[in-house]
C-alpha cells in the first residue's frame, strides 16, 4: 500500500503568524464601509500568549523606495478619508482593519502584510489584526508625520543649517528646505509661494512646532504638515509634493486655485495669507494672528478732489492745494504694490534689443508722502505710517486693456542687503535709516514681448540660504523639482514680480517705539 502523503514533497514552510487567544477581539469590527464613522479597529487591541517578536515577521518586505506620503490620504478603493492604512509593501492607502474591510482583503489577495495607520502612526500585520512596535519602524513613522523642537529650528537660518546636507535613501544629498516641489499639472505658481512662505522664521517655526489635532480648519493643518515635510532632514526622496495641500486649497477656494489651470502668484499669497490668518482665529486687530503680526503695517492716504485752474498750463499736472480739505486715512497693509514706469512705445533699430530698466527706489517714491497720483478725479498720496517686520513687494508687471494682457517686461534694479525705507514712513524723531534684506524673490519668465502668455509663463524663486550675510550667505533658485544654488548677479537679471524683504534685528526694535509713539500721538 501506499501512503497518501509518500509521494509528495513537504510544502515550504511560511513565517509562523501569532495565535490569537481571544475570538473576540477583530471578529466583531464593524467594517468601515457600513459605518465610515467607526474608528473602534484602532481601540482596542488583540491579546497573544505567544512571545514572538514583530521583527521576525513580514518586516522584511516592507519596500521604502514604494512609499509616499504626499498626497491626500483617501482609500484607493472607497476614496473615503476615514480610518485609512497604508500599506508599507506597495505604498497605496486602504480604509479599515477589520475583516471586512479593503485593507484586510488587500493582505490576503496580495500577501502584503505590514499596514500603517495615516492617523496615529501605529503598524499593524494583517490579517492578524495584532500591533507591531519596532526600532526599525521610527523612520517610517518620522517621514509620514515629521516633529520638530525649539532646539532643532534653531539653526535652519544660520550658516551652520547649510553644512549639515541630509540624504535619502537614494544616497542623494539635499537641504532640508530648500528642496523642489512637484509640478503635478499648472501649480507652479503656487510653488512658489508656498517656498517664499515657509522660508519666513516666526511663520515657519509657528507651523513646524505646531502639533494640531481635530479642531483645527484643514487647510492650516496640511500647510503645516507641507512645512514639516519640506524641512525634514530624513526624507526619502529628496523632493516633495504638494499635492495633499493644493487639493484644499482647491476646495477651500470655491476652485478659484486649481492644479491645472496656470494662475498669478500675487492673487493666490493674497487669498492664502488673509485665509490662513482666519483659521488662526485672526481677527481685525494688529498681531491677532502670526500672519498679522509678521506682515502687517499701516499705510497713510490723503485724498483730494481735482480742481481744474482756468489759469492753469494746459501741460501743468494737478496738485494738492492746501488751501483745501485734505481726507486722510490709515489702513493696514499686507503688501504694498509698486507700479513700473511704461516701456517705450516704440524704439529705432539701435535700441530695440535694449530692455528698460529702472532703480526700486524710483517706484518707490509712490509712498515718499508728496509723489501724487490721480484717480478717477481725485489726487492721492500715500506714506507708510507702520512698516512691518517682513514687507512684501509686489511689482504690477500686468496690466488689461480691451484687447489683451499687456506685460511690463521693465528690470528692477534693487540691492540685496541694506534697502534703507526711512524716507517712506514716518519716523518721528528717529532719522536713522531702517534696513531690509532681501529673503525671497520670485520672478516670471515667458517668451519675449509685451503681451502675457500665461501658457507658457515659467515662475521661479530666489531662497536666500543663511542670514549672515557677506561670504556665508548663499542664495538657491528653485523652479519645480529644479534646484540650483546660484551667484547673487543672477537674481537681478529676472523680471520680478514679489519680493519679500527681512528688517534688520536693531531696526525692529526702532520701528516698534515708533509705532507704539504713533499709537499715543493719535490717542492725544
Amino acid at each position: 500500500m501506499h501512503s497518501r502523503h509518500s509521494s509528495k514533497s513537504p510544502a515550504p514552510q511560511r513565517p509562523s503568524k501569532r495565535l490569537r487567544t481571544s475570538d473576540s477581539t477583530n471578529d466583531d469590527h464593524t467594517s468601515p464601509i457600513s459605518s465610515p464613522g467607526s474608528l473602534e479597529d484602532d481601540e482596542v487591541e488583540p491579546v497573544h500568549s505567544e512571545q514572538v517578536k514583530a521583527s521576525d515577521l513580514y518586516l522584511d518586505t516592507i519596500n521604502r523606495a514604494t512609499l509616499d506620503f504626499d498626497f491626500e490620504k483617501v482609500c484607493s478603493v472607497s476614496l473615503s478619508n476615514i480610518n485609512v492604512y497604508g500599506c508599507l509593501v506597495c505604498g497605496k492607502y486602504f480604509q479599515g482593519r477589520g475583516r471586512k474591510s479593503f485593507a484586510y482583503a488587500h493582505s490576503i489577495h496580495d500577501d502584503h502584510h505590514v499596514f500603517i495607520n495615516l492617523e496615529t502612526s501605529k503598524v499593524y500585520v494583517l490579517p492578524d489584526g495584532y500591533p507591531v512596535s519596532d526600532p526599525s519602524l521610527e523612520d517610517i513613522s518620522f517621514v509620514l508625520a515629521p516633529s520638530f523642537t525649539p532646539t532643532s529650528i534653531s539653526q535652519l537660518t544660520s550658516p551652520v543649517h547649510i553644512g549639515k546636507p541630509s540624504y535619502d535613501l537614494g544616497h542623494k544629498s539635499y537641504l532640508p528646505g530648500y528642496i523642489g516641489l512637484n509640478n503635478i499639472k499648472k501649480n507652479d505658481h503656487m510653488n512658489v509661494i508656498i517656498h517664499s512662505l515657509l522660508h519666513i522664521p516666526p511663520l515657519r517655526d509657528y507651523l513646524l512646532l505646531s502639533n494640531f489635532h481635530q479642531k483645527e480648519p484643514e487647510l492650516l493643518k496640511r500647510f503645516a504638515g507641507l512645512a514639516k515635510k519640506l524641512w525634514n532632514p530624513r526624507l526619502f526622496k529628496s523632493q516633495v509634493s504638494p499635492h495633499e495641500f493644493l487639493q484644499e486649497v482647491n476646495r477651500a477656494s470655491g476652485g478659484k486655485f486649481r492644479l491645472e489651470q496656470q494662475g498669478d502668484p500675487v492673487e493666490f499669497l493674497s487669498w492664502l495669507l488673509n485665509r490662513l490668518h482666519k483659521d488662526m482665529g485672526g481677527t481685525k486687530k494688529r498681531n491677532s494672528s502670526i500672519i498679522f503680526s509678521t506682515f502687517q503695517g499701516e499705510l497713510r492716504a490723503e485724498t483730494q478732489q481735482v480742481l481744474i485752474r482756468p489759469d492753469a498750463g494746459g501741460n501743468e499736472k494737478p496738485r494738492f492745494d492746501i488751501d483745501r480739505d485734505i481726507k486722510k486715512s490709515v489702513s493696514p497693509f499686507l503688501f504694498l504694490a509698486l507700479d513700473l514706469p511704461p516701456p517705450p512705445l516704440f524704439q529705432d533699430a539701435i535700441e530695440k534689443n535694449i530692455i528698460p530698466q529702472v532703480n526700486i527706489y524710483t517706484v518707490l517714491a509712490k509712498y515718499d508722502g508728496k509723489t501724487t497720483q490721480e484717480f478717477t478725479g481725485q489726487l492721492r498720496r500715500y506714506k507708510c505710517q507702520r512698516l512691518p517686520q517682513y514687507l512684501i513687494l509686489h511689482y504690477k508687471r500686468f496690466t488689461k486693456n480691451t484687447f489683451v494682457e499687456e506685460k511690463n517686461p521693465t528690470i528692477v534694479n534693487f540691492p540685496l542687503r541694506g534697502l534703507d525705507l526711512r524716507e517712506y514712513v514716518d519716523c518721528g524723531t528717529n532719522t536713522g535709516p531702517i534696513l531690509y534684506d532681501l529673503i525671497a524673490n520670485v520672478t516670471h519668465e515667458s517668451v519675449a514681448g509685451t503681451t502675457r502668455d500665461k501658457e507658457n509663463t515659467v515662475w521661479k524663486v530666489h531662497l536666500r540660504a543663511s542670514g549672515g550675510g557677506g561670504e556665508n550667505e548663499r542664495w538657491y533658485m528653485i523652479q519645480d523639482l529644479i534646484v540650483e544654488e546660484t551667484r547673487k548677479e543672477m537674481i537681478f537679471l529676472g523680471e520680478t514680480v514679489l519680493q519679500i524683504w527681512e528688517l534688520r534685528s536693531k531696526d525692529a526694535k526702532v520701528n516698534g517705539e515708533n509705532a507704539r509713539q504713533m499709537d499715543v500721538d493719535q490717542e492725544l
